[in-house]
């Protein structure tokens, strides 16, 4: 099946900070870890080590200086990637909602309502509602990543869940992907060049028979091949030759990021499942002192008020649990996610660049026709240079997302704990 006051927090850096800086502030020890900011240490009892996670590694933070010195070439179409010249109004609004479960002799599966809003003059109306799988959000993955292999795709959530995490079909797995599938689609509206991309538009306003058809006019079995092919046999040649350097230090950030974001990843689901253990815990200790109390008459009003502390208690953890399944889990999780796009977009860009370095050599060793290898050259780098630009661009707008994103999730389970502590202790003294 296919289915979806303020208080202060951890030290974050200014917006415009680089690296890393908001996983800084987080501690690893299970309950109390995320209100210890100036923890650097994550420990794990058991069998797993101590991981050093967040030390002063400053290397991360280095890594958002680059410095690019591409020249820019008048036939290339780097100006269609200005992200900043984004639109201040939002003309464009989606929702995923209504999960409803499709049986069939051969599958079972699950569809989204998508219902989009919109004012543009390029759609033909100013409201839509269709219903999409999820092999159909796949499909709108694969046609940008064809479209703009540089850019930056949001990520969907997994296909699989792991086994004994959660059922496949249970309203709490549906619930979680709808919500994925509802950013994955807006996160796509408000980036200022795949909000255009025209196999969007028809994801959004086609219907069902319509998609499918419009799928078919796809690249072919052959043609896919001979890009995997191309792909592969530029990985056989090894690194690029003439790689710029800003994109060597994106990718050491990206390696960097990846190993601290999923070491982060396992430290929140921890947390979450050792909270989940004391809350149960604590639910059976409630009725424990009910019933005490009704066999010890000479302290029966203070077992009773034990119990009804008990259960206030009770009913502060399971909101504290729900901010953090709500406002942390998930967003660390998508950029866990978003670690291997950027690391897949990176590959993207050193084939294109690699293709362009095999003519360059080929033309050097009059291996072929002079006159054809230089037009075929100038195209490429025309087209290495729009790869460049386009993923420099996104890279900026994706870090900034980052952090504003990272700052919120961290700032709202401060606020969270702080609220929990403060009911509590007004519960233990009334």
């Amino acid at each position: 099946m296919d289915a979806e006051g303020r208080a202060p927090g951890p030290t974050l850096p200014p917006a415009g900070g680089g690296g890393l800086e908001p996983l800084a502030g987080v501690p690893g020890t299970a309950r109390t870890a995320l209100l210890t900011p100036s923890a650097e240490v994550l420990e794990f009892d058991d069998e797993e080590d101590d991981l050093e996670v967040f030390s002063k590694d400053t290397s991360l933070a280095e890594a958002n200086s680059f410095s690019p010195s591409m020249p820019i070439s008048p036939s290339s179409m780097i100006n269609q990637y200005k992200f900043e010249d984004e639109p201040e109004l939002k003309d464009l609004f989606i929702t995923v909602d209504d999960p409803e479960s499709h049986i069939t002799a051969i599958e079972t599966f699950i569809t989204y309502r998508v219902v989009t809003k919109t004012s543009r003059g390029e759609f033909d109306s100013c409201e839509y509602e269709v219903r999409r799988r999820y092999q159909d959000f796949l499909w709108l993955k694969s046609k940008l990543e064809e479209a703009h292999p540089t850019l930056i795709i949001p990520p969907l959530p997994e296909k699989f869940v792991m086994k004994g995490m959660v059922e496949r079909f249970s309203d709490e797995f549906i619930e979680t992907r709808r919500k994925a599938l509802h950013k994955f689609l807006n996160r796509i509206a408000d980036h200022p060049t795949l909000t255009f991309n025209e196999d969007f538009k028809i994801f959004l306003t086609a219907q069902a028979w319509e998609l499918s058809s419009h799928k078919k006019q796809g690249p072919g079995l052959l043609s896919r091949m001979g890009q995997t092919v191309r792909a592969v046999a530029s990985s056989v040649r090894g690194g690029v030759k003439n790689r710029p350097e800003m994109f060597t230090e994106m990718n050491d950030y990206m390696e960097t990021f990846s190993h601290k974001i999923n070491v982060l990843d396992k430290i929140a689901h921890r947390i979450y499942k050792e909270e989940k253990e004391y809350f149960n815990e604590m639910k059976e200790y409630g009725p424990i002192h009910t019933l005490w109390s009704a066999s010890e008459e000479d302290i029966a009003d203070s077992l009773k008020g034990v119990a009804s502390c008990i259960d206030k208690c009770c009913k502060a953890t399971e909101k504290r649990m729900a901010g953090l399944s709500e406002n942390l889990l998930p967003i660390i999780h998508e950029y866990v996610l978003y670690s291997e796009i950027l690391m897949g977009v990176l590959k993207r860009r050193d084939q294109i660049q690699s293709e362009l370095d095999s003519k360059v050599d080929a033309l050097a060793n009059k291996k072929a026709d002079k006159d054809l290898f230089s037009e075929e050259i100038g195209k490429l780098e025309d087209k290495v240079e729009c790869a460049n630009n386009a993923l420099k661009a996104d890279w900026d707008r994706w870090k900034q997302n980052m952090q504003h994103d990272m700052r919120s999730a961290f700032t709202n389970v401060a606020d969270n704990n702080l609220r929990y502590y403060e009911e509590v202790q007004h519960d233990a003294l009334n």
